[in-house]
């Protein structure tokens, strides 16, 4: 599935440190942002900065779910149901920005 996109790294949790995947992203010239599981022996670096930037990530995808409308899929059409992601989008940021924590 990796081989179908263009990107410039892969950020992913613990589970997917392999060195079949850390192989295949290196032939593919992309960054891997994998944090090393605790029984390697040696430990590979990783970007840590950018790896912290993936709970942002994953807290909009949860607050989004939140949205029974986007989570169930009631719109048929794909444009329909980006217009409706971009709107529960700025409902949560406007709950995050406007009215404070």
């Amino acid at each position: 599935m990796l081989a179908s996109f263009e990107f410039d790294a892969v950020i992913a949790d613990r589970g997917y440190d392999a060195d079949s995947l850390r192989d295949l992203l290196a032939a593919q010239q992309v960054e891997a942002v994998i944090p090393p599981r605790s029984r390697r022996k040696h430990p590979r670096d990783y970007d840590r900065i950018r790896y912290k930037e993936r709970n942002y990530v994953e807290r909009f995808i949860n607050k989004i779910k939140w949205c029974r409308r986007i989570f169930t899929r009631y719109e048929k059409l794909a444009r329909h149901y980006m217009a409706f992601l971009h709107f529960a989008s700025t409902l949560i940021w406007l709950k995050q920005n406007v009215n404070g924590p």
